[in-house]
């Protein structure tokens, strides 16, 4: 029967580390890849990223995270052809935040709902290209960012990737 769950035949084991709180206040590396390998976001010429329109909206859209969610900031990122490096920095909703602390995965999840839905209206109304299934990766790598010396690495792996895509 097409559509049935058989975990015997189909388990994701989960890379997010167990009993943690993704709600907990600190700075996290994250990395969503685009569905299918293809580069709906631009292209790569010598070190440069050329954004298209579906990355200019996906970069904008990005950037727009911590306007629109209290208690997040955003630190380096690097969107690239065919996935997004970021960081994001969970301060914790203060008492004086509207709202509760996002997670993660929340915010991950907003995101890419957020720009799947924009990516949609560009092909509905600006003749973008249209992709098929899913525009993102039903996941996302993740990365708890424990100190200076491993935020400081992950800066330069981001600022470097285009150069090491």
């Amino acid at each position: 029967m097409a559509g049935v769950f058989d975990p015997s035949r189909r388990h994701r084991r989960s890379i997010r580390l167990r009993g943690y709180d993704y709600r907990s206040a600190g700075a996290y590396y994250v990395t969503l890849v685009a569905q299918g390998g293809a580069g709906p976001f631009g292209r790569l010429t010598g070190d440069c990223v050329e954004l298209n329109d579906a990355g200019r909206m996906v970069q904008a859209a990005w950037d727009g995270l911590a306007d629109h969610y209290a208690g997040v900031e955003l630190d380096a990122s690097i969107l690239m052809p065919g996935h997004l490096h970021g960081i994001i920095v969970l301060t914790g909703a203060g008492s004086d935040a509207p709202g509760p602390a996002r997670s993660l995965a929340d915010l991950v999840q907003r995101s890419k709902t957020l720009t799947t839905k924009r990516y949609i209206d560009g092909v509905r109304d600006a003749g973008r290209a249209p992709f098929e299934g899913r525009l993102w990766q039903r996941n996302y790598y993740e990365h708890i960012i424990r100190d200076e010396t491993s935020l400081m690495a992950i800066r330069q792996y981001t600022a470097d990737n285009p150069i090491n895509p």
